[in-house]
């Protein structure tokens, strides 16, 4: 009779696994094992590519700047005929309210002339940080090309920011004036239409180019820049 009770109160009593995942304390434990567990691999996998992504990135940005300054008909000519223009990497360093800003920008040049300018230059998005090549004339007042290098907005909405049809809506838009993104369709010579339903991500874009032209406009023409 005894042996019958206790097998009962053994079955009756909850195991080791359940009191655990009733215990909030030791559940707390498991999850900040895991968050670490995790973050740690991912922080691994991050500075293993790291380096890795960069020099994708450089090279993705090296094989656009000719079409970004010329445009793609006249960026292909000049491939089909082994014609290069000679492309040349510096460091703009711009101060602003007591902070140092560096800017990528490539000098390119063809016959000892210079073709035009691509400042990398990146900003805050709606999801994320967006990282783009902004390319202008030799003197700074007509925007020559746009390519989005990296972003995270919204899948079918604010990542419409990379098609060739938004982008090329930049191109031959004077640097004078601020780029303003409308929604009821741009009619003034600096107005940009919004992506439908990212307006957000679209006054971005437009809000990194007006930001790197206005800093980089007086230090590139005048020649007044810090180049490293």
């Amino acid at each position: 009779m005894m042996m019958e009770s206790r097998t009962r109160e053994i079955k009756d009593s909850p195991g080791m696994w359940e009191r655990i995942k009733k215990n909030s304390l030791v559940q707390g434990w498991l999850v900040l094992l895991l968050a670490l567990f995790f973050g740690s691999a991912l922080a691994s996998v991050q500075l293993s590519l790291g380096p890795k992504i960069e020099m994708n990135k450089l090279n993705e940005t090296l094989s656009k700047v000719p079409e970004l300054v010329l445009g793609a008909s006249r960026a292909h000519e000049m491939e089909a005929k082994n014609q290069e223009l000679g492309i040349e990497p510096m460091t703009i360093e711009v101060n602003k309210n007591n902070k140092r800003v560096l800017y990528n920008v490539y000098k390119t040049t063809y016959n000892g002339e210079i073709n035009g300018w691509v400042a990398k230059t990146s900003g805050q998005g709606y999801a994320g940080s967006i990282e783009l090549l902004l390319g202008l004339d030799p003197g700074m007042e007509l925007i020559t090309g746009l390519f989005i290098l990296d972003q995270k907005e919204t899948p079918g909405l604010g990542n419409k920011i990379v098609t060739e049809q938004w982008r090329k809506q930049f191109i031959n838009k004077p640097t004078k004036n601020r780029l303003i993104v409308v929604k009821d369709g741009a009619d003034a010579v600096n107005e940009i239409d919004a992506i439908t339903g990212a307006t957000i991500s679209s006054k971005s874009v437009s809000n990194i180019m007006n930001t790197a032209i206005s800093d980089l406009k007086g230090q590139l023409i005048s020649g007044q820049s810090s180049n490293r």
